[in-house]
């Protein structure tokens, strides 16, 4: 049986630590966020750097929150990918520090099955997971032994986006957060609506964007319409997945399922077609080290054989090449 697991979470701008008994009781949630410098992006190596500054501090306080020792630990669990190098590097070598000196297993999980899998601990049981990030923005549902993408982002992630649109327009980084406050609207502005199959694409929308707030839009409208617009994309082609998969529960998971107005527009879509929306706090939305030791619990559980390959970051880690042996 798995005792307690410690989950270490570096897969982009957040440094997390996460202690999570069997049942699924929540010990600890620690964070720590990079904030890169005004008007950039996420520097991959400043980031990293980030992490393995705090990372060591974490770890500690997640252990005092729990009120546990490091001895009380089992198992430690972390996101193997997909990410930023540096960052995901950090991560690993802190899992493998903390292992090897306790002599337990350490697993490495994939973050983007991660945000589904937390979503379980809502009641969900076979949901269609609609996860929208920084840097993903995909469809997912279980089927045939693996988690199947069934539409997904041709280009930017929608949270990515929605920063590149919020630098542009001087708003700090994060941007996603300071539109959604912006967005009194009530004007829609028409902008591009991009499905195509069961796929999204965001770039056209984000550069409109910008070009109607340069041409004198004022910008709450073009943040009420870049909202609603992407959202109901992005609610489009989960809707399209849960009739292809015959399946009546929706998970919303990622940083940009924080939003208010996605989860309205979530919840209003499932219920319309008679199905159920679960949507997980929002700590447990934005990356957090939870959903990476729920993760590694869950899948030991099952009997899940470790193999060096686990102990190994890839940044291009696709949800789909998960094989689920756990379920």
């Amino acid at each position: 049986m798995v005792g307690i697991t410690l989950g270490i979470e570096s897969t982009a701008h957040t440094a997390a630590v996460g202690i999570i008994s069997p049942d699924g009781t929540i010990l600890a949630d620690e964070k720590s966020i990079y904030t890169p410098e005004k008007g950039s992006g996420i520097h991959p190596r400043e980031a990293g750097r980030h992490h393995a500054e705090a990372l060591p501090k974490l770890i500690t306080d997640a252990l005092l929150s729990a009120n546990l020792s490091s001895s009380d630990i089992s198992l430690v669990s972390f996101a193997r990918g997909p990410g930023l190098g540096p960052c995901l590097r950090t991560g690993a070598t802190a899992a493998r520090s903390f292992g090897h000196k306790l002599n337990i297993p350490i697993i490495g999980v994939n973050h983007c099955v991660a945000h589904l899998e937390i979503g379980l601990l809502e009641g969900a049981t076979d949901p269609v997971l609609l996860y929208v990030s920084g840097a993903n923005t995909q469809v997912i549902a279980y089927s045939n032994g693996r988690f199947r993408v069934f539409g997904e982002t041709l280009d930017i992630g929608l949270g990515n986006g929605l920063d590149k649109f919020g630098r542009e327009v001087g708003l700090e980084f994060p941007g996603g957060p300071k539109i959604e406050k912006l967005s009194e609207g009530p004007n829609l502005i028409n902008l591009p609506y991009s499905v195509k199959g069961m796929d999204m694409s965001f770039s056209g929308l984000i550069t409109s964007s910008l070009n109607k707030f340069k041409s004198g839009q004022k910008l709450e409208n073009v943040c009420y319409s870049l909202q609603e617009t992407a959202f109901a994309m992005s609610c489009e082609v989960a809707e399209r997945a849960l009739a292809h998969t015959g399946k009546n529960e929706l998970v919303l998971g990622g940083g940009v399922a924080c939003n208010s107005r996605l989860r309205e527009m979530a919840e209003t879509m499932a219920k319309e077609r008679n199905a159920t929306c679960f949507v997980p706090e929002r700590s447990l939305c934005v990356d957090n080290g939870v959903m990476i030791a729920w993760l590694g619990s869950v899948m030991m559980a099952g009997d899940y054989q470790l193999s060096e390959i686990d102990n190994q970051v890839d940044q291009k880690f696709r949800t789909d090449m998960v094989e689920v042996s756990w379920r």
